[in-house]
């Protein structure tokens, strides 16, 4: 397994959502025009917040992973099951390369 290789690809993807959790940010808390007067309008614009919150709580839960899986390879743990202590396929690491877990103790979960 090409360790150099998954550390490129994680910080790639670290990159990635930490310019998209600023856009998210961004929209959320930094809004230029007020709140419309229309009822209707007020709607969905709170439901696009509520999705963008969202979609900012998954991106900041993915970059917690991905922060671990770097740490993970500092430490030269980052093939070992967090759960377990067993290995975790490569395959699995190069599907999901923030995985911390073996597929049985991630199905368990």
């Amino acid at each position: 397994m090409d360790i150099e290789s998954i550390k490129q690809t994680l910080l790639k993807l670290k990159q990635e959502l930490e310019s998209r959790l600023e856009r998210t940010h961004r929209h959320i808390y930094h809004k230029d025009k007020p709140v419309s007067a229309n009822f209707n309008e007020q709607i969905k614009e709170k439901e696009n917040d509520e999705l963008v919150m969202a979609l900012e709580a998954d991106g900041k839960e993915e970059l917690s992973m991905i922060n671990r899986a770097l740490k993970r390879i500092e430490d030269g743990e980052y093939t070992e099951c967090a759960v377990c202590g067993e290995s975790i396929a490569e395959a699995r690491l190069e599907a999901i390369p923030y995985a911390d877990r073996c597929i049985n103790c991630a199905s368990k979960s």
